[in-house]
């Protein structure tokens, strides 16, 4: 199986010959954010088999970018998002599925399964409480996590079960992380818990508020190796691998 990380919380994780895609954010903007690192994902990284959202948040669930995905993809949602999103109705071809905790969709040789997250599902800067954040194990020879947004919670090993691979957000798109989020330190603390093969960290150094370069900068530069030096101290056994924007990672130790 390979990883592709493209920025954010975008990744293509190819495993059966299936394409999994996290989040899809192919943009150099949204709204007040601008891409500072990394080229915008180039229109390989719309080809894809199935699409997962972890949330509603814009930057997660990001229309146009979902546009570009061709017509029959299959894109997985939480529940209730088209409620919440009616601009998902306009996505002419996609098939959605909505899902919860617990449900699992089928793509060929690949089973992905919705599990919980610590994390604000709804569709800001206003809306109410329909849709819950999500992230999903996908299985087919290995047994990949993509934890979408999330803090950490009570269970959260148990909820997830057994992984060869770990997709963890290190960091934002801002100088501050709120409630609901995993920093380069919660994140290795995680990673002890799972006890994967093998992480990535994701969600950092890619988006930031526009004019506010120069504030706390480390936190736009530093999450992803930060992640990797507290990860060998609280997980020494697990393999990180710190990709580059559009690098194709093998993890050697998934099997």
């Amino acid at each position: 199986m390979e990883v592709t990380w493209w920025g954010h919380a975008t990744c293509t994780v190819e495993d059966s010959g299936v394409r999994v895609l996290t989040d899809p954010l192919f943009v150099r903007r949204v709204a007040h954010l601008r891409r500072r690192r990394g080229a915008p994902p180039p229109a390989e990284a719309a080809r894809a088999d199935v699409a997962l959202v972890s949330h509603l948040h814009a930057d997660h669930l990001h229309l146009p970018s979902l546009a570009r995905l061709a017509p029959g993809t299959r894109l997985v949602v939480p529940r209730g998002a088209a409620r919440s999103v009616p601009g998902l109705r306009r996505l002419r071809g996609l098939r959605v599925t909505e899902v919860g905790a617990g449900d699992e969709v089928k793509v060929g040789p690949v089973v992905v399964r919705a599990v919980p997250a610590a994390h604000d599902g709804r569709r800001l800067p206003v809306g109410p409480h329909r849709s819950p954040a999500l992230g999903y194990v996908v299985r087919g020879a290995a047994r990949t996590y993509f934890a979408g947004d999330t803090g950490l919670f009570d269970g959260m090993a148990e909820a997830v079960g057994a992984v060869d691979l770990a997709l963890l957000p290190v960091g934002g798109w801002g100088p501050y992380l709120g409630h609901g989020h995993l920093d380069a330190r919660r994140a290795a603390q995680a990673l002890a818990a799972l006890a994967p093969r093998a992480a990535l960290p994701v969600h950092y150094g890619t988006f930031w508020p526009i004019g506010m370069g120069a504030v706390r900068p480390h936190e736009f530069h530093a999450p992803g190796a930060e992640f990797a030096r507290l990860a060998a101290r609280l997980a020494p056994g697990v393999e990180v691998h710190v990709p580059r924007h559009g690098e194709r990672v093998r993890p050697g130790a998934v099997r």
